[in-house]
Protein backbone atom coordinates (compact mmCIF):
# COMPACT_ATOMS: atom_id res chain seq x y z
CA UNK A 1 0.00 0.00 0.00
CA UNK A 2 2.91 2.37 1.00
CA UNK A 3 4.65 1.70 -2.04
CA UNK A 4 1.05 2.58 -4.38
CA UNK A 5 1.30 5.87 -2.11
CA UNK A 6 4.56 6.86 -2.85
CA UNK A 7 4.20 6.54 -6.51
CA UNK A 8 0.97 8.89 -6.54
CA UNK A 9 2.68 11.62 -4.54
CA UNK A 10 5.63 11.34 -6.93
CA UNK A 11 3.03 11.42 -10.06
CA UNK A 12 2.12 14.36 -8.61
CA UNK A 13 5.07 16.05 -7.87
CA UNK A 14 6.22 15.30 -11.40
CA UNK A 15 3.11 16.33 -13.12
CA UNK A 16 3.04 19.79 -11.45
CA UNK A 17 6.16 19.87 -11.70
CA UNK A 18 5.80 19.91 -15.29
CA UNK A 19 3.49 23.10 -14.89
CA UNK A 20 6.08 24.93 -13.03
CA UNK A 21 8.69 24.73 -15.52
CA UNK A 22 6.34 25.67 -18.76
CA UNK A 23 4.98 28.13 -16.99
CA UNK A 24 8.54 29.63 -15.97
CA UNK A 25 9.88 29.14 -19.49
CA UNK A 26 7.40 30.77 -21.02
CA UNK A 27 7.07 33.85 -18.58
CA UNK A 28 10.71 34.45 -18.89
CA UNK A 29 11.05 34.09 -22.62
CA UNK A 30 7.81 36.03 -24.06
CA UNK A 31 5.27 38.08 -22.72
CA UNK A 32 2.20 37.41 -24.59
CA UNK A 33 -1.20 38.94 -22.37
CA UNK A 34 -2.92 35.51 -24.56
CA UNK A 35 -1.09 33.65 -22.20
CA UNK A 36 -2.79 33.98 -19.26
CA UNK A 37 -5.87 34.24 -20.36
CA UNK A 38 -6.22 30.52 -21.88
CA UNK A 39 -4.53 29.34 -17.96
CA UNK A 40 -7.13 31.25 -16.51
CA UNK A 41 -10.28 29.52 -19.63
CA UNK A 42 -8.89 26.10 -19.10
CA UNK A 43 -9.23 26.16 -14.79
CA UNK A 44 -12.53 27.88 -15.73
CA UNK A 45 -13.21 25.02 -17.79
CA UNK A 46 -11.79 22.55 -15.69
CA UNK A 47 -14.18 23.76 -12.62
CA UNK A 48 -17.54 23.67 -14.72
CA UNK A 49 -16.28 20.30 -15.51
CA UNK A 50 -15.83 19.35 -11.83
CA UNK A 51 -19.39 20.69 -10.77
CA UNK A 52 -21.25 19.72 -13.89
CA UNK A 53 -19.38 16.24 -14.37
CA UNK A 54 -21.91 14.48 -11.73
CA UNK A 55 -24.95 14.92 -13.67
CA UNK A 56 -22.95 14.34 -16.87
CA UNK A 57 -22.46 11.33 -15.61
CA UNK A 58 -25.80 10.49 -14.67
CA UNK A 59 -27.08 11.20 -17.72
CA UNK A 60 -25.04 9.64 -20.29
CA UNK A 61 -24.97 6.73 -18.05
CA UNK A 62 -28.91 7.12 -17.46
CA UNK A 63 -28.58 6.22 -13.59
CA UNK A 64 -31.71 6.20 -11.11
CA UNK A 65 -30.79 6.67 -7.80
CA UNK A 66 -33.44 4.00 -5.73
CA UNK A 67 -34.71 3.53 -2.51
CA UNK A 68 -34.17 0.92 -0.14
CA UNK A 69 -37.36 -1.02 -0.83
CA UNK A 70 -36.19 -1.16 -4.19
CA UNK A 71 -33.08 -3.36 -3.84
CA UNK A 72 -32.70 -3.69 -0.11
CA UNK A 73 -29.67 -6.62 -0.11
CA UNK A 74 -28.01 -4.15 -2.38
CA UNK A 75 -28.43 -1.08 0.04
CA UNK A 76 -27.07 -3.52 2.82
CA UNK A 77 -24.33 -4.49 0.76
CA UNK A 78 -23.30 -0.89 0.38
CA UNK A 79 -24.38 0.43 3.94
CA UNK A 80 -21.75 -2.66 6.02
CA UNK A 81 -19.07 -2.08 3.26
CA UNK A 82 -18.88 2.38 3.79
CA UNK A 83 -19.58 1.56 7.44
CA UNK A 84 -16.48 -0.95 7.49
CA UNK A 85 -14.41 1.77 5.52
CA UNK A 86 -15.78 4.58 7.68
CA UNK A 87 -17.12 7.07 5.30
CA UNK A 88 -20.50 7.89 4.33
CA UNK A 89 -22.60 6.17 2.75
CA UNK A 90 -23.15 6.85 -0.56
CA UNK A 91 -25.90 7.59 -3.21
CA UNK A 92 -26.90 4.25 -4.66
CA UNK A 93 -28.30 3.73 -8.56
CA UNK A 94 -28.71 1.72 -11.29
CA UNK A 95 -27.47 2.68 -14.76
CA UNK A 96 -30.22 1.56 -17.13
CA UNK A 97 -27.52 -0.10 -19.50
CA UNK A 98 -26.78 -3.86 -20.22
CA UNK A 99 -23.13 -3.77 -20.14
CA UNK A 100 -21.74 -5.55 -16.71
CA UNK A 101 -19.96 -2.97 -15.03
CA UNK A 102 -20.21 -0.79 -11.39
CA UNK A 103 -18.74 2.50 -11.01
CA UNK A 104 -18.43 5.67 -8.66
CA UNK A 105 -18.10 8.82 -8.70
CA UNK A 106 -18.56 12.31 -6.67
CA UNK A 107 -17.21 16.13 -5.89
CA UNK A 108 -16.40 15.00 -2.72
CA UNK A 109 -16.38 12.04 -0.07
CA UNK A 110 -19.69 13.23 1.58
CA UNK A 111 -21.09 13.61 -1.85
CA UNK A 112 -20.08 10.09 -3.40
CA UNK A 113 -22.33 7.89 -5.59
CA UNK A 114 -21.97 4.41 -6.01
CA UNK A 115 -23.94 2.72 -9.19
CA UNK A 116 -24.70 -0.55 -10.94
CA UNK A 117 -25.36 -1.52 -14.30
CA UNK A 118 -28.16 -3.97 -14.84
CA UNK A 119 -26.29 -5.68 -16.67
CA UNK A 120 -23.83 -6.94 -13.41
CA UNK A 121 -27.10 -7.65 -11.50
CA UNK A 122 -27.98 -10.39 -13.98
CA UNK A 123 -24.42 -11.56 -14.01
CA UNK A 124 -22.34 -11.36 -10.81
CA UNK A 125 -23.31 -14.01 -7.40
CA UNK A 126 -23.95 -11.65 -3.75
CA UNK A 127 -19.76 -12.29 -3.05
CA UNK A 128 -18.54 -11.35 -6.38
CA UNK A 129 -20.82 -7.96 -5.98
CA UNK A 130 -19.66 -7.22 -3.30
CA UNK A 131 -16.29 -7.64 -3.84
CA UNK A 132 -16.95 -4.93 -6.59
CA UNK A 133 -18.85 -2.63 -4.50
CA UNK A 134 -15.70 -2.87 -2.10
CA UNK A 135 -13.64 -1.67 -4.93
CA UNK A 136 -15.72 0.91 -5.92
CA UNK A 137 -15.85 2.46 -2.00
CA UNK A 138 -12.41 2.59 -1.98
CA UNK A 139 -12.40 4.72 -4.70
CA UNK A 140 -14.57 6.64 -2.69
CA UNK A 141 -12.34 6.27 0.46
CA UNK A 142 -9.49 7.17 -1.35
CA UNK A 143 -10.49 10.48 -2.65
CA UNK A 144 -8.78 9.35 -6.21
CA UNK A 145 -11.72 10.91 -8.28
CA UNK A 146 -10.68 13.92 -7.11
CA UNK A 147 -6.92 13.57 -7.62
CA UNK A 148 -8.01 12.09 -11.49
CA UNK A 149 -9.57 15.02 -11.73
CA UNK A 150 -7.21 17.54 -10.55
CA UNK A 151 -4.53 15.53 -12.43
CA UNK A 152 -6.22 15.60 -16.00
CA UNK A 153 -6.42 19.42 -15.90
CA UNK A 154 -2.60 19.42 -16.72
CA UNK A 155 -2.72 17.74 -19.81
CA UNK A 156 -5.79 20.28 -20.94
CA UNK A 157 -3.61 23.11 -20.18
CA UNK A 158 -0.85 21.57 -21.95
CA UNK A 159 -2.90 21.10 -25.07
CA UNK A 160 -4.02 24.81 -25.17
CA UNK A 161 -0.73 26.27 -24.65
CA UNK A 162 0.40 24.32 -27.50
CA UNK A 163 -2.79 25.08 -29.65
CA UNK A 164 -2.10 29.23 -28.96
CA UNK A 165 1.61 29.01 -29.90
CA UNK A 166 1.83 27.02 -32.51
CA UNK A 167 -1.35 28.88 -34.55
CA UNK A 168 -1.82 31.87 -32.67
CA UNK A 169 1.99 32.46 -31.77
CA UNK A 170 3.30 33.51 -34.37
CA UNK A 171 0.63 35.91 -36.06
CA UNK A 172 1.57 37.97 -32.38
CA UNK A 173 5.31 37.59 -31.65
CA UNK A 174 7.79 38.77 -34.14
CA UNK A 175 10.21 35.98 -33.04
CA UNK A 176 7.60 33.70 -34.77
CA UNK A 177 10.34 30.80 -34.44
CA UNK A 178 10.75 31.06 -30.46
CA UNK A 179 6.81 30.82 -30.17
CA UNK A 180 6.92 27.69 -32.39
CA UNK A 181 9.27 25.84 -30.14
CA UNK A 182 7.50 26.61 -26.86
CA UNK A 183 4.41 25.25 -28.79
CA UNK A 184 6.25 22.00 -29.63
CA UNK A 185 7.40 21.67 -26.38
CA UNK A 186 3.81 22.39 -24.81
CA UNK A 187 2.79 19.67 -27.38
CA UNK A 188 5.29 16.71 -26.05
CA UNK A 189 4.43 18.06 -22.29
CA UNK A 190 0.76 17.34 -23.19
CA UNK A 191 1.82 13.91 -24.80
CA UNK A 192 4.04 12.55 -21.51
CA UNK A 193 1.43 14.54 -19.19
CA UNK A 194 -1.40 12.69 -20.90
CA UNK A 195 0.82 9.16 -20.53
CA UNK A 196 1.29 9.83 -16.49
CA UNK A 197 -2.42 10.90 -15.81
CA UNK A 198 -3.46 7.48 -17.62
CA UNK A 199 -0.55 5.78 -15.33
CA UNK A 200 -2.06 7.29 -12.31
CA UNK A 201 -5.52 6.25 -13.05
CA UNK A 202 -3.98 2.37 -13.54
CA UNK A 203 -2.26 2.89 -10.11
CA UNK A 204 -5.89 4.02 -8.46
CA UNK A 205 -7.38 0.66 -9.81
CA UNK A 206 -4.63 -1.23 -8.31
CA UNK A 207 -5.98 0.95 -5.28
CA UNK A 208 -8.91 0.26 -5.04
CA UNK A 209 -8.65 -3.61 -5.56
CA UNK A 210 -6.21 -3.71 -2.30
CA UNK A 211 -8.78 -2.02 -0.83
CA UNK A 212 -12.16 -4.22 -1.21
CA UNK A 213 -9.87 -6.85 0.18
CA UNK A 214 -8.81 -4.60 3.11
CA UNK A 215 -13.19 -4.43 3.89
CA UNK A 216 -13.30 -8.16 4.17
CA UNK A 217 -13.26 -9.48 0.75
CA UNK A 218 -11.91 -12.43 -0.57
CA UNK A 219 -9.10 -11.82 -3.25
CA UNK A 220 -11.00 -14.60 -5.11
CA UNK A 221 -14.03 -13.08 -5.41
CA UNK A 222 -12.77 -10.29 -6.66
CA UNK A 223 -10.46 -11.83 -9.51
CA UNK A 224 -13.81 -13.55 -10.06
CA UNK A 225 -15.55 -10.78 -10.59
CA UNK A 226 -13.31 -9.29 -12.77
CA UNK A 227 -13.37 -12.57 -14.71
CA UNK A 228 -17.09 -12.51 -15.33
CA UNK A 229 -17.23 -8.50 -16.28
CA UNK A 230 -14.26 -9.17 -19.26
CA UNK A 231 -16.63 -12.29 -20.30
CA UNK A 232 -20.03 -9.97 -19.75
CA UNK A 233 -18.52 -7.03 -21.76
CA UNK A 234 -16.74 -9.10 -24.68
CA UNK A 235 -20.44 -10.59 -25.09
CA UNK A 236 -21.33 -7.17 -25.95
CA UNK A 237 -22.00 -5.26 -29.57
CA UNK A 238 -19.79 -2.27 -30.25
CA UNK A 239 -22.71 0.12 -30.43
CA UNK A 240 -22.57 -0.47 -26.52
CA UNK A 241 -19.25 -0.02 -25.95
CA UNK A 242 -18.48 3.01 -27.91
CA UNK A 243 -22.08 4.52 -26.07
CA UNK A 244 -20.00 4.53 -22.68
CA UNK A 245 -16.13 5.30 -24.41
CA UNK A 246 -15.93 8.27 -23.03
CA UNK A 247 -16.29 7.05 -19.59
CA UNK A 248 -14.95 3.74 -19.26
CA UNK A 249 -12.28 5.49 -16.96
CA UNK A 250 -14.81 5.37 -13.96
CA UNK A 251 -15.60 1.47 -14.63
CA UNK A 252 -14.07 -1.49 -12.92
CA UNK A 253 -12.39 -2.69 -16.05
CA UNK A 254 -12.20 -1.53 -19.50
CA UNK A 255 -15.06 -2.56 -21.65
CA UNK A 256 -12.97 -1.74 -24.94
CA UNK A 257 -10.56 -4.61 -23.55
CA UNK A 258 -12.55 -7.19 -22.93
CA UNK A 259 -11.98 -9.43 -26.46
CA UNK A 260 -7.83 -9.71 -25.91
CA UNK A 261 -7.93 -9.89 -22.31
CA UNK A 262 -10.86 -12.85 -22.46
CA UNK A 263 -8.50 -15.22 -23.98
CA UNK A 264 -5.91 -14.42 -21.53
CA UNK A 265 -8.38 -15.09 -18.65
CA UNK A 266 -9.72 -18.31 -20.05
CA UNK A 267 -6.41 -19.72 -19.63
CA UNK A 268 -6.44 -18.88 -15.18
CA UNK A 269 -10.27 -20.72 -15.38
CA UNK A 270 -8.59 -24.23 -15.30
CA UNK A 271 -12.05 -26.08 -14.21
CA UNK A 272 -14.19 -24.17 -17.05
CA UNK A 273 -16.48 -23.21 -14.43
CA UNK A 274 -16.54 -19.40 -14.92
CA UNK A 275 -15.09 -18.46 -11.82
CA UNK A 276 -11.70 -18.03 -10.50
CA UNK A 277 -11.71 -20.10 -7.38
CA UNK A 278 -8.84 -19.65 -4.54
CA UNK A 279 -7.02 -22.78 -5.77
CA UNK A 280 -6.84 -20.81 -9.33
CA UNK A 281 -5.56 -17.84 -7.79
CA UNK A 282 -2.96 -19.74 -5.62
CA UNK A 283 -1.57 -21.32 -8.78
CA UNK A 284 -1.10 -18.23 -10.20
CA UNK A 285 0.61 -16.58 -7.79
CA UNK A 286 3.72 -18.76 -8.25
CA UNK A 287 4.02 -18.17 -12.35
CA UNK A 288 5.84 -15.38 -13.66
CA UNK A 289 3.74 -13.04 -16.09
CA UNK A 290 5.82 -11.55 -18.87
CA UNK A 291 3.81 -9.25 -21.34
CA UNK A 292 4.39 -8.87 -24.98
CA UNK A 293 5.54 -5.51 -26.51
CA UNK A 294 1.48 -5.70 -27.70
CA UNK A 295 0.20 -5.86 -24.37
CA UNK A 296 2.93 -3.30 -23.05
CA UNK A 297 1.95 -0.78 -25.38
CA UNK A 298 -2.02 -1.18 -24.72
CA UNK A 299 -1.33 -0.87 -20.83
CA UNK A 300 0.58 2.21 -21.39
CA UNK A 301 -2.27 3.68 -22.94
CA UNK A 302 -4.88 2.42 -20.96
CA UNK A 303 -6.70 3.60 -18.15
CA UNK A 304 -6.67 0.32 -16.40
CA UNK A 305 -4.13 -2.26 -15.47
CA UNK A 306 -3.19 -5.41 -17.55
CA UNK A 307 -5.85 -7.57 -16.44
CA UNK A 308 -3.39 -10.68 -16.30
CA UNK A 309 -1.15 -8.18 -13.67
CA UNK A 310 -3.92 -7.02 -11.84
CA UNK A 311 -5.21 -10.80 -10.71
CA UNK A 312 -1.83 -11.67 -10.52
CA UNK A 313 -1.08 -8.98 -7.82
CA UNK A 314 -4.29 -10.01 -6.61
CA UNK A 315 -3.52 -13.77 -5.95
CA UNK A 316 -0.59 -11.91 -3.37
CA UNK A 317 -3.30 -10.50 -1.07
CA UNK A 318 -4.75 -11.83 2.10
CA UNK A 319 -8.50 -11.29 3.14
Amino acid sequence: MWALKLRMWLLLTILFGFIYAVFTIIGTSLHIGGFYFYLILSLVMMFIQYMLGPKLVEWSMRVKYIKRAENPRLFQMVESLAMRAQIPTPKIGIAQINLPNAFAFGRTIRDGRVCVTEGILNLLNEEELKAVLGHELSHLKNRDVLTITLLSVIPMIMYRIAWQFLFYGRSRNERGGNTALIGLAAFLFYFITNLLVLYASRIREYFADQGSVLLGNQPSKLASSLYKLVYGSARMNKDSLKEVEGLKAFFVNDPSCALREIRELSQLDLDKSGTIDPSELDQLRNKTIRLNFGDRLMEVLSTHPNMLKRIKRLSEYRA
